[in-house]
Parts: C-alpha cells; sequence; structure tokens
C-alpha cells in the first residue's frame, strides 16, 4: 500500500498536494484497494464552492458507491477530465493521473487539521485491524 510522504491525508482516505494556494485532491491508495473497480466518477462543476468534510465527488465502482468528501474549503478550479472516458485511473495511479479535483484553498490552516504520511498509515493500521 502506498502513502506518499508530502502530501497530507482525511480520515475519510482523501489526499491533497498543496502548491501555494491550490490543492490537488485525490483517494488513497487503501481507499481505490477498498472500492475496488472504480466504473464512474461523478465529478463536481468547475467554480462549484465547497466546504472542508463536502461532498466534491461521487465514486462509482462494481459493489458500492462513495463520496469523496474535500479536505479543505475553497472553490473547484479544475476537474480531471480524463476520468470521464477512463475511472479506473484511480485505481491504477492514485496518486497522480487519478487526482480527481483541484481547489483554490481559501483558508491554508485548515491544512494543519489532516495528517501526515506516519499519521495516516497508523489509522489504517487500526482500521485493518
Amino acid at each position: 500500500m502506498l502513502i506518499p510522504e508530502g502530501l497530507k491525508y482525511t480520515k475519510e482516505h482523501e489526499w491533497i498536494q498543496v502548491d501555494g494556494e491550490v490543492g490537488i485532491v485525490g483517494i488513497t491508495d487503501y481507499a481505490q484497494n477498498e472500492l475496488s473497480d472504480i466504473v464512474f466518477v461523478e465529478l463536481p462543476e468547475v467554480g462549484q464552492k465547497v466546504a472542508k468534510g463536502e461532498r466534491v465527488a461521487t465514486l462509482e465502482a462494481v459493489k458500492t458507491v462513495a463520496d469523496v468528501y474535500s479536505p479543505v474549503t475553497g472553490e473547484v478550479i479544475e476537474v480531471n477530465e480524463r476520468l470521464a472516458d477512463e475511472p479506473d485511473l484511480i485505481n491504477r495511479d492514485p496518486y497522480g493521473d487519478g487526482w480527481i479535483v483541484k481547489i483554490k484553498i481559501k483558508n491554508l490552516d485548515e491544512l494543519n487539521d489532516l495528517l501526515s504520511a506516519e499519521e495516516y498509515e497508523k489509522l489504517v493500521e487500526e482500521e485493518e485491524a
């Protein structure tokens, strides 16, 4: 299971990579593995305002449907259009080509509430125990 350093994580298994005021958001390797084969992604509209903890996308897998929650408050400035035709990018490359949205972060202080890679790894180990 991959848990890259340098990203922030949520307890709901999202990750965010921050570049200035922009956060790239996706789901973790653990989450995509739990969901199994992702067959459809419902993306938000560009320009949509999102609050921290609010649903920002929905993933449909073969056996279940899961919401993706925004790790920060802000505005959706880009969505990964490739997911419309290749939803399984999330399964194949959750931290790269399988990113879901880019959000212009309203309050960078919210990042302090997120988990480090080490903290997220402990969370996953507890869930698997």
